[in-house]
């Protein structure tokens, strides 16, 4: 005879009936569908409103404020006086980083040898640039016949080569390429070196492991998986020397901000002709952030993958 305990059965049901939860009076409710009930952002709608407010309110002022003389503004736009003096100013922009990054990336690989000349050079040349202000560089430059009036080339004893007058040499041109040039080299080469230094040294390592000179592994290795880092900052101060051109009005070259002035000291319109400068300054920074924008995307498209 056997007992309850000893039944398989039974033992089986009574070990299920253990170990299952009995079933809650209200457990339909856990089987209804949930309600999402999106956040209500009420302070963003609120700060939408004031700043759209704020908006207009400045554009009601401008439009209707009769100092601003939109007539004159719009006179002015399309001068042709002003479309030369915005060429001089992209001209410039474009020559000045164009020496700016050759001459950085000496820089940043000198600052970033071991040898101690070299590094010392670089140390120094950019802790003289960078700690002295663009503008009493350009009007240096500008001036510098008052120390050597006379440029000369010759050889030790033997006669001049060549020589010149250096007001011939140092022109306003002249003046505003090396004084913006050589300043922005000193930002430059920092930049380049930080995206040098942002490379692994276990690629620098493999490179010479495979026999690799200096200038290759450089030019192969180091620079390319630099460039997303050095982009960015890059386009930074493209920008900000397209603004900065307009220091060289000081010595007197017709770039943008000079044109405008040469048709104020005439007219007397201070405001317009400013607010022409500062539309195609506008103009030329948002063409300037397009093309950064997709040359950053186009180097991202390994990181992307």
């Amino acid at each position: 005879m056997m007992t309850d305990n000893q039944h398989p059965q039974r033992l089986g049901l009574a070990h299920k009936n253990a170990i299952s939860p009995p079933k809650a009076a209200g457990n339909s409710v856990a089987t209804q569908p949930l309600t999402v009930v999106s956040p209500r952002y009420y302070g963003r709608w609120i700060s939408l409103l004031v700043a759209l407010a704020l908006v207009v309110m400045v554009a009601h002022s401008m439009i209707t404020n009769p100092n601003f003389a939109w007539a004159t503004v719009g006179k002015y736009l399309f001068s042709l006086t002003i479309l030369q003096g915005l060429w001089v100013t992209v001209w410039l922009t474009l020559v000045i980083m164009a020496l700016a990054i050759v001459l950085s990336v000496i820089l940043a690989v000198m600052r970033l040898s071991p040898n101690p000349l070299f590094s010392g050079f670089s140390r120094g040349y950019i802790w003289f640039f960078r700690g002295t202000p663009v503008l009493v560089q350009l009007i240096f430059w500008y001036n510098l016949a008052a120390l050597y009036p006379t440029f000369s080339i010759s050889l030790p004893f033997m006669p001049v080569i060549y020589t010149s007058s250096m007001n011939d040499l140092i022109t306003p041109w002249t003046a505003a390429i090396l004084g913006l040039g050589l300043n922005e080299a000193a930002y430059m080469a920092e930049i380049i070196r930080a995206g040098i230094a942002s490379v692994d040294d276990g690629q620098q390592e493999a490179a010479r492991a495979l026999g690799m000179q200096k200038t290759q592994w450089l030019r192969r290795i180091i620079l390319p998986q630099a460039v997303p880092f050095i982009i960015p900052p890059t386009g930074n101060q493209v920008i900000g020397m397209l603004k900065s051109t307009s220091l060289v009005s000081v010595i007197s070259l017709s770039d943008l901000l000079y044109s405008a002035q040469a048709i104020y000291s005439r007219t007397y319109e201070n405001i317009p002709l400013l607010i022409v400068a500062c539309i195609w300054y506008l103009v030329a920074t948002t063409v300037l952030s397009v093309i950064q924008s997709k040359v950053e995307r186009y180097f991202q498209k390994g990181k992307r993958r």
